[in-house]
Formats: structure tokens, C-alpha cells, sequence
């Protein structure tokens, strides 16, 4: 591909699933299982597809033209999809891509003279702020993400324990509860994936799934992030929750954390410096007596980023971090994730997504927090 320091051409190129790739479903509104050709040429937006498609597609497609793959290949006697996309460029030899554009397929245009240039994440910068439409399709997103997780919560408030373990109906475990969870969303027309549900040392580990049994007096991360089924957007949303009793130094932990992110929250509007929100929290952190730092076996402490922000795709730009210099846009939804953890103590983080304003923040997650159950 060419230089991505390049002048961006005008002439846009995509090429992939829109169930798999966010620009394309952005470009088009319009779910494709397989790879589809999506071109803007000029002030023109065009999508190619197969006949099995082409009927949905002129029905929801959010282009300008929806053209017959049939038919332009049978009117150019190619049916390459580099040949099609040169056909439709009508002369114009340089086109942008995404940075995850297929290498064969940007080699197959170069071949054909077409010149590729790289524009860098985010293609479509746009993306960052949200439309009405987009924060309406988050919020829904959730509503069923809170509602999917009460559900595994009362699973826990009606458990009786036996023998260090909890029982509802046969035991409670993070796979059992993970599939409750999956189910309420399956429910409620949103698709879950690797919910996090990590009990103990496992939620030492920021990013472990769990598994096993669920024990008792031990904080579980609950960390859930579906994607809508119908609108393709994302929810995000972590709790740290216990059954039974928090000892002094968990409780402490909890409250520290709960009040780590009530910061990170305040702290955010337009204008603000996602890293400046990220070192705030963890001066915060510090200040409480819970350092950072790096022992024999791992990291202990607040050593992920704050948060990242949220729509099509789960993690997009802009970031809250420490090495994430980037102010944050009016209208962008982004998530407050901070946590800390320490083994032989636990691991404890809590996630809302927040709308930036130009003042302060919107909170749409409505989900209450509390640590015991």
C-alpha cells in the first residue's frame, strides 16, 4: 500500500463483511454476512452486491446506488472485485482504505493502477461523536445488559451456601451464570461474548472470564459488553459484587474504587485530556494508599487504562490513558473503567459508559452500585 503519509484522495474503498467490520456497516446501515464492495466516489456512495442481497440491500441500505454484481460484471466481462472497483472509479486512479483493508485486495487494485493510501484510525473520524440515533442504539443496548445482569444477580441473592460454595437449583459457577446471562441477551435481541465473570484471585487478572464455582465473601467482577443484534452497537458495563460479608480491607478496596470512577466521571467533559482524567484517578488511588507497581508475579494496583470510547466497535477511539494524549469530543460516548487489583485481596472494577457534553458527562448506564448481596 502507499505511504499512509500521503494526501488522502476523496475516492473511499471498502471491501469486507458489514457483520465484521464497523466502517462498512457505518457506511452502509446494512448487515452483510460475506464481503461487499462499498465505494465513494466523490460525493457518491455506491454498494455492489450479489443478487441474494441486492433486494434487502435497496430496501436498507443507506447509500446512494445499490448496484448488481451480476450485472457489472456481465457489462465489464470481469468479475474481480479490483476490476468492479476500477469500473466504478471511472478514470480516478487513487482511493483511501482502512488500515485492516485486505492486503489482496489492495495488491489486485495497485495492479490495475490504482493507487491505495492508508488512512489511519479512525477512518471515518465522525465516528467518534454520536447522532441521536446512535445514542439512543447504545443506551438500548443497556437497558438489556442491565437487565441480563440482575438476572445472574438474583441467582446469587436466592444461593444458599454449603461447604465454602453456592447453591441455586445445583451449583453456582461463573460458566452457569455466564450462560444466564448470555440467554437474557439472546432475550432482548443483543448477542454476548466472554463476559467476564471472575470470583477471587481470578479477578486479580483484569481480563480473565472465570471459571468454577462462585465462593462466598469473595468479590466477583462482573464485566458485560453484548452487541446489538439489530443496530450493531455495543453497551459495556462492570460490577463487583460479593455474596454475603465484605471484610474491612475488601469493603475498603470497594469503596475506593466506586469512588474512583464517581472522579473519573466528574471529571469528564468536552475538552478534557483522556490522559489528565487517567492520572487523576490514579493520584486518587495512590492518595488511599494503593500503589501501582509491578512484583514477582504481575502487576498489582490500577494498571489498565481508564477507558476507551464505545459505538460499533467495542473499543474505538477516543482513550482515557496514560499514554492516550487526546482531548475528548463533544458528543462522544466513552466508558469510566478504572479498578484496582491485589492478590490475596481481589480484584474490584466498576464501568459506566458516559455521553460527553460540552460541561460534564451524561451517565447512561442506570444500573445501581453496591458491593454485597
Amino acid at each position: 500500500m502507499s505511504p499512509k503519509n500521503k494526501a488522502l484522495p476523496k475516492n473511499a474503498v471498502l471491501y469486507a463483511s458489514s457483520e465484521a467490520d464497523a466502517n462498512v456497516l457505518y457506511a452502509t446501515k446494512f448487515f452483510a454476512p460475506d464481503p461487499i464492495i462499498y465505494l465513494e466516489r466523490g460525493d457518491k456512495r455506491m454498494l455492489v452486491l450479489n443478487d441474494l442481497e441486492l433486494g434487502r440491500g435497496k430496501k436498507e441500505a443507506s447509500v446512494d446506488d445499490v448496484i448488481s454484481l451480476s450485472e457489472i460484471s456481465k457489462k465489464i466481462g470481469k468479475s474481480h472485485p479490483a476490476d468492479i472497483v476500477k469500473s466504478l472509479l471511472k478514470g480516478r486512479k487513487k482511493v483511501r482504505v482502512p488500515g485492516n483493508f485486505p492486503v489482496d485486495m489492495a495488491d489486485s487494485l495497485r495492479e490495475r493502477g490504482i493507487d491505495v493510501v492508508v488512512k489511519p484510525m479512525p477512518f471515518y473520524d465522525r465516528r467518534m461523536v454520536k447522532t441521536r440515533s446512535e445514542i439512543r442504539a447504545i443506551e438500548e443496548a443497556q437497558r438489556a445488559t442491565e437487565e441480563s445482569v440482575e438476572a445472574a444477580f438474583e441467582v446469587l441473592r436466592r444461593a444458599k451456601v454449603r461447604g465454602g460454595k453456592l447453591y441455586n437449583n445445583g451449583l453456582v459457577t461463573a460458566e452457569s451464570l455466564r450462560r444466564l446471562i448470555h440467554r437474557e441477551l439472546l432475550e432482548r435481541d443483543c448477542i454476548g461474548k466472554d463476559t467476564i465473570i471472575a470470583c477471587g484471585e481470578q479477578a486479580c487478572d483484569p481480563h480473565n472470564r472465570g471459571s468454577g464455582p462462585i465462593k462466598p465473601n469473595q468479590p466477583i467482577v462482573f464485566d458485560c459488553f453484548p452487541r446489538s443484534s439489530k443496530t450493531g452497537y455495543h453497551a459495556d458495563m462492570s460490577r463487583t459484587v460479593l455474596k454475603g460479608k465484605a471484610s474491612r480491607k475488601v469493603r475498603h478496596l470497594w469503596d475506593t474504587v466506586r469512588d474512583g470512577q464517581q472522579l473519573g466521571c466528574d471529571l469528564v467533559h468536552a475538552g478534557v485530556n483522556g490522559a489528565d482524567v487517567h492520572q487523576s484517578i490514579m493520584d486518587f488511588f495512590e492518595e488511599q494508599g494503593y500503589k501501582t507497581e509491578r512484583k514477582k508475579k504481575g502487576w498489582v494496583g490500577f494498571f489498565h487504562g481508564t477507558g476507551h470510547g464505545i459505538g460499533l466497535d467495542l473499543h474505538e477511539p477516543p482513550w482515557l490513558g496514560k499514554k492516550r494524549n487526546l482531548t475528548l469530543p463533544e458528543g462522544t460516548v466513552v466508558t469510566v473503567e478504572p479498578g484496582l487489583y491485589y492478590p490475596g485481596l481481589g480484584g474490584v472494577r466498576i464501568e459506566d459508559m458516559v455521553l460527553v457534553t460540552k460541561k460534564g458527562c451524561r451517565n447512561l448506564a442506570k444500573f445501581p452500585k453496591f458491593l454485597e448481596l
